[in-house]
């Protein structure tokens, strides 16, 4: 910096506010990326380095829960899996929303849990909810690899038949990791005044797992309350899950029009909340 001419001086970093709170800085989050990195290998580290089993949990989890659901719902609830096979029926929920409900529930607490970094030093806060989204998503891909050895096996049996759909799983995952992160930004933004919504949220979500295709089909539900379910855009990414690789369900390309609307606009509310509230949050967190 030139002292004796301000006009003509040169910062290498200039702080100012930001001229609209739907602002994204998309420039600054690319110069953070080492951060992002850094915060991704820290979550995968520091949640499985003093297991016993370690990355296996990764795949004991989702047995063990699709044991649990093909003995309850499938054996003793006797519910429809449209002819599937019920284990392969129950991975194939269970892996999805795995995915999910933990981004989900972990975004939504992103300014409670990182208060003490958010204090001390400046970074895009954006960060913070990418990083959990990105980490998960290493979690979904060892839970989908398990998935995809489950569907090759009754493949061979000949009980499932897979399509072409496939093709379009990338732009599912994409669907699922916007409306969690899109619901997460708002309900972050909320529980920063509201603690006692960090109790309900968990509730919550073990709720709206019955109000999601994960146990049952969406074939399974009566027409009178078909259109209720149906506002809920998990659905078509769901049926789409099981469609395209088990070749059951009643799976159509316009399922999808109503998810990747609904994930554009709640997206969309959720960065315009969390660009208001980390303005002033430190002051109620």
């Amino acid at each position: 910096m030139d002292s004796t001419n301000p006009e003509k001086s040169s910062w290498d970093t200039i702080i100012e506010p930001k001229s609209s709170i739907f602002s994204i800085n998309f420039k600054e989050l690319w110069q953070y990326r080492d951060l992002l990195v850094l915060f991704v290998r820290r979550d995968f580290v520091t949640v499985y380095k003093q297991t016993i089993l370690g990355p296996l949990w990764f795949f004991i989890q989702p047995i063990l829960t699709t044991i649990t659901f093909t003995i309850i719902f499938g054996n003793v609830a006797q519910l429809s899996t449209d002819g599937a096979p019920k284990l392969v029926f129950y991975m194939a929920g269970i892996t999805l929303w795995n995915y999910f409900s933990t981004c989900l529930t972990s975004v939504s607490s992103v300014f409670n849990a990182n208060a003490s970094i958010f204090g001390k030093v400046y970074f895009p806060r954006l960060i913070m909810p990418l990083t959990i989204v990105i980490s998960n998503l290493m979690k979904f891909g060892v839970q989908f690899l398990l998935f995809v050895l489950f569907v090759i096996y009754f493949y061979n049996q000949n009980q499932i038949h897979p399509n072409i759909w496939m093709a379009a799983t990338p732009i599912i995952i994409i669907l699922m990791a916007l409306i969690s992160m899109g619901i997460g930004l708002i309900l972050s933004s909320m529980t920063t005044k509201y603690k006692d919504l960090n109790q309900l949220i968990g509730f919550g979500v073990q709720l709206f797992m019955y109000a999601t295709p994960v146990i049952y089909p969406s074939s399974s539900v009566p027409k009178n309350y078909l259109w209720i379910v149906e506002l809920n855009p998990l659905v078509g990414l769901f049926d789409f899950m099981r469609y395209a690789y088990l070749g059951v369900g009643n799976f159509t390309a316009t399922s999808l029009v109503y998810p990747s609307l609904f994930s554009i606009g709640i997206l969309a509310i959720g960065i315009i909340v969390f660009n208001k509230t980390q303005k002033t949050f430190m002051d109620t967190v």
